[in-house]
């Protein structure tokens, strides 16, 4: 994320307005008024004429008792927008599209943004037993095959400071542990790949390589796969899989927009 000037003073207004939807985004449930006054410390009376101008402009619907609210239409348009103008998306969709049908198992494209992972655009398992995921999907770094082959194209202290320490723990395997977590990030330089072995969700490993369109690499492809289905041999195919698909594309640099 950039960071702003030090002169940068921002807007109160387009603030709150900016917080709401991101809450809105992050946690997609019905709210009351009173709760989203509690959970963004907005006064109930300023949040109320802020939640009217966005229903009557289609950012955020309401029920049919007008008092709980989600995001509106245009969040979508928005979001398409993003990613229907974004180069690298449409670049990696034949990817996708061919690591989808070696594997039938799930596929993604996962960008950095922060001390997070956020999925711009995947392929669906043929598999009945599949991993739950959406693109727009927020999830931790440290804790995805995704973010450790990113997080692993800085040094460690750069990553250390996308981070927020201590680092949440997701499941009995998340590497939570500062010098651990550097050798992990060892091993994915030395490998060229990350894997993620039940960290983000029990029952589920995830292979992911950078995507070396630039440098440091803020794009990353994996597949993931229930522990279930995973063999020495299914490991070694997908690893060579992405070395060859993903591993490849640095020639097409050339390709992007400026």
């Amino acid at each position: 994320m950039p960071t702003p000037p030090e002169d940068f003073q921002p807007v109160k207004s387009a603030g709150r307005t900016l917080d709401l939807l991101e809450l809105l985004a992050d946690q997609p449930h019905p709210w009351t008024l009173v709760d989203l006054a509690r959970a963004l410390e907005i006064p109930k009376s300023s949040l109320h004429g802020l939640l009217r101008t966005l229903t009557s402009r289609g950012w955020v619907r309401t029920d049919e008792t007008g008092t709980r609210f989600r995001l509106g239409m245009r969040a979508l348009r928005v979001g398409a927008a993003y990613l229907d103008g974004d180069d690298t998306v449409g670049l990696l969709s034949g990817v996708l599209d061919e690591l989808s049908r070696r594997f039938g198992e799930t596929v993604h494209l996962g960008r950095l943004d922060g001390d997070q992972v956020v999925y711009l655009a995947k392929r669906e398992s043929v598999h009945r037993l599949r991993l739950y995921s959406a693109v727009g999907r927020r999830l931790p770094a440290h804790a995805t095959a995704l973010g450790k082959a990113l997080l692993a194209e800085h040094p460690d202290a750069a990553a250390d400071r996308m981070l927020s320490w201590p680092l949440p723990r997701l499941t009995p395997r998340t590497v939570t542990d500062r010098r651990a977590f550097h050798a992990g990030l060892a091993e994915v330089r030395a490998a060229g790949y990350a894997v993620d072995r039940e960290e983000n969700a029990e029952g589920i490993m995830c292979f992911a390589m950078a995507v070396p369109l630039v440098r440091p690499a803020v794009d990353a492809v994996s597949i993931s796969v229930p522990v279930t289905r995973v063999r020495p041999e299914l490991e070694t195919s997908i690893v060579a899989a992405l070395r060859e698909t993903v591993g490849g594309l640095g020639p097409a640099r050339s390709m992007l927009s400026a």
